[in-house]
């Protein structure tokens, strides 16, 4: 069992670094994949962890792209060092990630919200702000029963407190990622809300443009989804990856480490026979 596509506290996850290389350890996975989003800053612990238990580690990131529908995330795997280019890009999200979050806080202060992004930052100490956190924020306050009644209610686009996410040039994340010599991977696909019809000529693009890989497993999509997906990316070219998108059961109680769609073990050939050789 591997698993290609995990958080920690560095961004929105429940657990440290430490913690989750200690988790993944416990449920004897072979290798895992640390993809913070915008944010590299949970690597080293991590990596440091996984050398105690002989755990093999991949250094990640997962990054917001500019896109203009759905949600578009690129994923950088297997780092071997980081590039000037990377970290210019991580700073400029995490600077704009900083204006998004206090503009979602004055919005619900607008509306009578006794809420501060001060104190949701010293409940969340050494972590990157993100929805979740506030939607945590929320359910402590008793304003909502629980984190997705947070979206569903007021945190997800369109919703009353939602502000926009600045996102990245596609061709300048790729190049950072390969300059850092990491692998550009599209992280779970069905999140573009492309059409089936529409899907296959909109990933022949990024192909060409330079992204290698394809998360075809992920557990926001139904089997028959993943297969199709596995289908279309060995047509164009990609090879392909499976996560869990961990964050912790109480931010995510439906996703577990090192479980993907349909609630599958994610099977080790997706590290060992495409992401490890991959050149």
């Amino acid at each position: 069992m591997i698993d290609l596509h995990v958080h920690t506290t560095a961004s929105d996850g429940q657990y440290s670094p430490t913690e989750i290389i200690q988790k993944a350890a416990e449920k004897n996975i072979k290798a895992i994949a640390i993809t913070d989003h915008d944010t590299i800053s949970g690597l080293k612990e991590a990596e440091a962890e996984a050398k105690n238990h002989d755990l093999i580690f991949i250094p990640g990131v997962e990054l917001n792209i500019n896109f203009p529908v759905g949600e578009f995330h690129l994923l950088g795997l297997g780092f071997k060092k980081i590039s000037d280019s990377l970290s210019n890009l991580l700073n400029f999200l995490q600077e704009n990630r900083d204006t998004r979050n206090l503009t979602m806080i004055q919005k619900m202060q607008a509306d009578g919200v006794d809420i501060s992004l001060e104190e949701i930052k010293n409940d969340f100490p050494n972590t990157v702000i993100g929805r979740p956190h506030i939607a945590a924020e929320l359910v402590k306050k008793k304003i909502v029963k629980n984190s997705q009644q947070a979206f569903n209610k007021y945190l997800a686009k369109g919703k009353p407190w939602y502000a926009s996410r600045i996102g990245l040039n596609l061709d300048e994340a790729i190049v950072a990622i390969k300059e850092s010599e990491g692998i550009p991977v599209i992280a779970h696909p069905m999140s573009l809300y492309i059409s089936w019809g529409k899907l296959p000529e909109t990933l022949q693009d990024f192909y060409e443009r330079g992204v290698c890989g394809l998360e075809a497993f992920h557990p926001g999509a139904r089997v028959t989804e993943c297969l199709r997906l596995e289908e279309l990316a060995r047509k164009i070219g990609y090879f392909v990856t499976a996560g869990s998108d961990f964050h912790g059961e109480k931010i995510r109680s439906d996703r577990k480490l090192g479980f993907t769609c349909g609630g599958k073990k994610i099977d080790d050939k997706y590290y060992f026979e495409e992401l490890a050789k991959f050149k």
